[in-house]
This record gives C-alpha cells, structure tokens and sequence, in this order.
C-alpha cells in the first residue's frame, strides 16, 4: 500500500479533461406538516432553494475537491439555468471558458423536493436527443483545441445520456486519445454503452452491465469475472471497475479480481456516488497507482457521498483518514 500523503500528492498532480453532460442540480428544501386536501399527497412548505453542480460538472467539483485540475468541456442551453451553471464554476475554482452554449438545447435542470432530510420527489427538465452536425462539429475542435494546448493526463467521458456524447462524437475522442497516447476512463451508459473501445479504464455499475450483456447474474467474483471477459471481447477495455451498490466494488485489471466491500455506514442518499467513484479512479489511473488502490479509495469515496443527502463532492480530508485506516486492514487479502 502507497503510504497516505505522497499517495494524495500524486494524485493532486493529474490534468483531467472531463467530456460529458452537465447539469443544474436544484434543491427545494422545506418541511411537511401535512397531506393536501386536492390529493393524498404531502404538502411541502418550502423553506430555501439552492443550486448545485450536477452531472459533469459535479464530476469536475470532485475532482478539483481532490486538488487535482479538471478541464471541463460540455454544453449547457440559451437559458437561466445555463448562466447558473456559468457562474456556479468559478466560484468553485472550475474555469468556465470550454463551455459551448447551444442555440437549441436547454440546459440539464434535475429539481429535487427534500423535506424533513427525506428525498420526496425529483422533476427532471432536459433533452437527449443529439447533437446536430454543427454543434459536434463546434464541439470536436473545442476538444482538440484543450488537447493542442493544454498538457491533459487524462480524458474521463461521463456519459448521461443526454445527448451531448455522440456515437461519432465518441469514436474521434478516442482516435484523438489513441493518436497522442492519452489514458481515457469511461462511465457509460446504456445507449452508448458499446461504443466505447479501446479505454483505459471502463466502470458501469451492476445494473448497467446487466442490461447491457442481458443477463442477470450472480455478485459473485466468478459471474463478475464472466462478464468482465464479455465486455472485453466487444471492448477490449484495459481495466474494469463496476460499483455494485451496497455489495461493494468489483475490479478486474486483466489478470487479479476482487470484490472490495462498503464500509459501514449510515446512507442518506446515493445521488452523484457514481461521480465520485469516477473522479477518483481518473486521478488514480493517471497517477499510476495499482488498480487495486484506485478500487479501494474510490470505493471509499462513493461510500463517503452516501451519507450526505443531494450531490455533494468528495472530502479529501476524510478520504485520508478512512484511506489510512482500511488499508493495513485490506493489505495482502488480493486474490
């Protein structure tokens, strides 16, 4: 096990170019006293309202929470809630300046109802149909314009399925990855779930990758293995890393598999884990560190998310200190 701090120190080294959807996360937050007399449903007396980077951005949020540097690259709509989005990064210390504004796409808004500490309802606004041939024309040489420039140590595609991350739009990111010898780590989805060839590192979660190879197998290290081996035939991914919710994190890195278990904890809500996860097994991956660190500080760090309720970034100092105390624990239990 790499010890703690140098270990945090390589990891706030990494230039990370983040391509994927973003989104406005809204919060209304409030009490219950009642049940409307219009329908059976409970009446929320709204108390604050704040927004919250989500999606992509959120991913970014993790990784610069980590010191690391992200690149964001996306697109938000003409509207209120892209300006938001726009003023939002900033101030968090995210440079805003590789945001594209579509003429005809609204921003991402997912609007969550929480009352009492209990997630009550979430009303999504958005698109997902795909960008035109001007806007991933514009979008591309926004891209090669970052990788002309800027030193990136790696390109994380986050993928929501909202339609920013074309079929095409994909394969030219990974021929440019391919062509200047750039790691890339894929969390995907389902509808693009296949076009990912060649990457670094790819993570699905447990439900992904069973829509996706269509079976619903066993969370076992031996039907993970399986399907590990599928996914690589059609993808040939270098490494795999897939979150299994409360069962853990299962990593393959081509010879050596294991489940890592969650820490105990009280979870609140498991909005923006599958951010966190990614954030860290970019920085992980680009710093070099075994696959088996990256799983078991990324799976930490998921964890460490679920018990806050809404999207919130990762804490580097907490992370430390689980990190410190679970790794003599888990030292010498590879398989």
């Amino acid at each position: 096990m790499s010890e703690v701090k140098p270990l945090f120190e390589r990891l706030a080294k990494v230039k990370v170019l983040v391509i994927g959807d973003v989104m406005l996360d809204r919060y209304l937050r409030g009490q219950v006293d009642r049940i409307s007399p219009e329908a059976p449903v409970p009446v929320v007396q709204l108390n604050s309202m704040e927004n919250r980077l989500g999606g992509a951005a959120n991913v970014a949020l993790n990784i610069q929470a980590l010191g690391a540097k992200p690149i964001l690259c996306s697109m938000v709509g003409p509207d209120e809630h892209g300006e938001t989005i726009r003023e939002l990064l900033p101030r968090m210390g995210i440079a805003n300046n590789y945001l594209i504004t579509s003429t005809i796409r609204p921003t991402t808004v997912k609007t969550r109802i929480i009352a009492d500490h209990q997630h009550l309802l979430r009303v999504d606004s958005e698109t997902t149909q795909g960008l035109d041939q001007t806007e991933e024309r514009e979008f591309m040489a926004r891209i090669r314009q970052i990788l002309d420039k800027r030193e990136i140590h790696v390109i994380l595609f986050q993928d929501y399925n909202k339609g920013l991350l074309t079929r095409s739009l994909i394969r030219e990111v990974q021929l440019e990855s391919l062509k200047r010898d750039i790691l890339t780590v894929v969390d995907p989805k389902l509808h693009n779930f296949f076009e990912y060839k060649h990457s670094t590192l790819f993570k699905p979660n447990l439900k992904e990758i069973r829509e996706a190879l269509g079976q619903p197998f066993k969370v076992d290290r031996e039907a993970l293995d399986q399907a590990t081996l599928k996914l690589r035939r059609r993808l040939d991914q270098k490494y795999t890393l897939i979150t299994l919710s409360d069962k853990g994190l299962y990593y393959h890195d081509g010879e050596h598999s294991e489940i890592l278990p969650t820490q105990a904890r009280k979870i609140a809500d498991v909005c923006g884990a599958g951010d966190t996860v990614i954030s860290v097994a970019a920085l992980g991956l680009a710093a070099q560190l075994p696959l088996r660190e990256i799983g078991i500080l990324s799976n930490l760090a998921g964890g460490q998310v679920c018990a806050s309720v809404g999207v919130v970034p990762v804490n580097r100092q907490q992370l430390e200190r689980e990190y410190q105390g679970v790794s003599t624990q888990l030292s010498g239990t590879s398989r």
